[in-house]
């Protein structure tokens, strides 16, 4: 398997490249709505390579990060999403952006994207909202906005705390708003930290 090529970018095509490797020309799936990335004609060139093998062919998709590949095998493991559509989508969001409207449920977000109608975007959130934390901006960007009413130092502790405990973001989120709604505004500002925490893990 070819895991990724460095090269000459020798053409760029409607819906991929062509990448000089020693006097061999690979051709790469790579959508035009994301050329605009890449280095000039004649430029050398790092794609990280994920290989598809068909019974018919063999195909190449190229990422010029390593997140973006991830996410692409991710895309691919849900139904109904195959490697033409998942480097499409990928042309049009950055894996963090993608893995944050997953973890948020941003149907709105996921059906902005070509080829992904409301089903296919249901599936995404249902399928890969515990899977794409890998992406550490993600992560970092999701706890960032979890955001209550009245929140503090001490709600980002907690929301930290169940994070390294190994709960996804959304669910620690969840996990205190639920502790906000059973205690009240007030009960829940005057919580400690310990408490916060012994309260989420009930809830969660």
């Amino acid at each position: 398997m070819i895991a990724c090529l460095r090269g000459t970018l020798f053409k760029k095509l409607s819906d991929s490249l062509i990448v000089d490797v020693g006097g061999v020309g690979y051709e790469v799936f790579f959508p035009q709505s994301g050329q605009t990335r890449l280095p000039g004609i004649g430029e050398e060139v790092f794609l990280h390579i994920q290989t598809v093998v068909r019974e018919d062919a063999f195909n190449l998709y190229g990422f010029l990060e390593s997140a973006e590949k991830e996410m692409f095998q991710l895309l691919n493991t849900v139904s109904g999403i195959g490697p033409k559509l998942a480097v499409h989508m990928l042309a049009g969001i950055s894996p963090a952006d993608l893995a944050i409207a997953i973890m948020h449920d941003d149907l709105a977000r996921l059906t902005r994207l070509p080829g992904v109608g409301k089903k296919t975007a249901e599936r995404l959130c249902l399928e890969l909202k515990d899977k794409v934390q890998f992406v550490p901006e993600a992560l970092s960007a999701s706890a960032s906005t979890l955001v209550l009413p009245g929140e503090d130092q001490r709600v980002h502790d907690a929301i930290s705390a169940l994070l390294n405990l190994g709960y996804p973001a959304v669910r620690a989120r969840e996990a205190l708003a639920a502790v906000r709604l059973q205690a009240g505004a007030e009960a829940f500002a005057a919580m400690r930290l310990e408490e916060l925490l012994r309260q989420a893990l009930r809830n969660s």
